[in-house]
């Protein structure tokens, strides 16, 4: 059974910092891509930062050089460090595993962790 758990998330002031982390179980760690996704109320999931399988990262347009995404293979935990954060950064925030193989495509998703930028 595959799992995907994240933690970190809570209310944190505008300016302020935050460190999500997502342990994976039941998948090849290692060999997936990790992403965290964001659901504001009312708007579209979108990607927020990614890091395959070799270590190359992206990140959506909004977070690049605020936001961090890393991963610790030997802990099947992939990281997300957001530094200056914003009130438009507040979402829930959902972490990913992908892998596409010539067997079918895999995608895994958490239950999400809430994240509040307020004053």
């Amino acid at each position: 059974q595959v799992q995907l758990v994240e933690s970190g998330g809570g209310l944190v002031q505008p300016g302020g910092s935050l460190r999500l982390s997502c342990a994976a179980s039941g998948i090849a760690f290692s060999i997936y891509t990790m992403g965290w996704y964001r659901q504001a109320p009312k708007k579209q999931r979108e990607l927020v930062a990614s890091v395959t399988s070799d270590g190359s990262t992206n990140y959506g347009d909004s977070m690049k050089g605020r936001f961090t995404i890393s991963k610790d293979n030997a802990k099947n935990t992939v990281f997300l460090q957001m530094n200056s954060l914003k009130p438009e950064d507040t979402a829930v925030y959902y972490c990913h595993a992908y892998r596409d193989t010539i067997l079918g495509t895999y995608n895994y998703w958490g239950q999400g962790t809430q994240v509040t930028v307020s004053s």
